[in-house]
């Protein structure tokens, strides 16, 4: 069967989900585990109808419906429709795909009705603010738009600035392939970006979240994110440049834990197989770091610069939530 949406928001979107699930049954095992089970390639084929995805797809699919439901893309408009979702995300019965922690925690002092300044893991820069992010980079929106939304539904959960920053790339980075940059372009035009925002504070989106025991001014808590980010993408140009030895990319750039480091790996992966899509998942999937999360990010960038032709077609009706996907993608393609 055909895919029911074309075009490269579907790519990135239906590509987040395919990674997450090549990586679901990876993720807190060796590369030598994975390797016996899969072969040297790594993973490459979706298992089970559906095709079971973990909290990544379940949480970006909260964001991407939040969005679909806001009348406005403003700070006090969209924070209530995020926790909304956040919220039903953390009491649902499908919330059971070794969910992370961050997210947990935050969400049940969200539901406390805290402001969600208070409510955030004010020292968590976990990849969860990140691996959920892409439907922002799917909006048709200026930058500071993209930037804030970007930044608030990281900082729902985590308050860290890294956690900001990389969530802020991350969207911008899949805008800029929809655009039509090049994936080997993307670090050089992430960099720059960082370096333009290093010292911008949005507090029209992000409030008194700065205000913490230890920070002088909102500029020098936002400017740890963006340089602990820049250290990461002087680390993924490091790593481009040298040959590639096929080997686990986390030893490069890092396990993808954490955001900045999520965003670097999955970098990696989607530039290194930017002519073999699957290829890129796979590579995701096949680390000792955190495999979904690296293959989802992986899938996203991909997928927006290849649209939905660079997956197999049977892939879109097979994959769970297959109809929020599609339902999502076309308000887009």
């Amino acid at each position: 069967m055909n895919s029911p949406v074309s075009g490269r928001a579907a790519g990135s979107l239906y590509g987040l989900a395919y990674g997450d699930a090549l990586g679901k049954p990876t993720e807190f095992r060796t590369v030598a585990e994975i390797e016996r089970q899969y072969g040297p390639a790594g993973p490459r084929e979706l298992a089970g109808d559906p095709a079971l995805v973990t909290d990544d797809t379940q949480m970006a699919l909260a964001v991407a419906w939040a969005l679909h439901d806001a009348p406005a893309y403003t700070a006090e408009v969209v924070e209530p429709l995020l926790r909304r979702r956040f919220l039903d995300w953390a009491a649902s019965p499908d919330n059971n795909r070794a969910p992370g922690m961050t997210c947990l925690r935050a969400c049940a002092e969200l539901s406390r009705g805290l402001p969600w300044q208070q409510a955030t893991q004010a020292g968590s820069k976990g990849c969860g603010a990140n691996m959920r992010v892409t439907p922002v980079g799917l909006l048709d929106v200026d930058l500071d738009t993209l930037a804030g939304l970007a930044q608030l539904q990281a900082g729902l959960t985590h308050g860290h600035p890294t956690g900001l920053a990389a969530s802020e790339l991350t969207a911008y980075a899949v805008r800029l392939l929809i655009d039509g940059a090049a994936l080997a372009e993307l670090p050089g035009l992430l960099t720059g970006r960082a370096h333009d925002q290093r010292l911008v504070y949005r507090g029209d989106w992000l409030g008194d979240l700065w205000q913490r025991p230890g920070e002088r001014t909102c500029e020098e808590f936002v400017a740890r994110g963006w340089d602990e980010c820049l250290r990461a993408l002087a680390r993924l140009d490091a790593a481009l440049a040298a040959p590639d030895d096929g080997d686990d990319p986390c030893r490069l750039t890092g396990e993808g834990w954490i955001a900045e480091e999520a965003l670097a790996t999955a970098l990696y992966c989607a530039i290194r197989h930017s002519d073999d899509p699957v290829g890129a998942l796979a590579r995701g999937a096949r680390t000792a770091g955190d495999s979904d999360s690296i293959a989802a990010l992986a899938g996203a960038f991909v997928g927006a610069a290849r649209g939905m032709a660079a997956w197999p077609a049977d892939w879109a009706t097979r994959i769970e939530y297959a109809d929020q996907l599609a339902a999502l993608a076309a308000t887009h393609d």
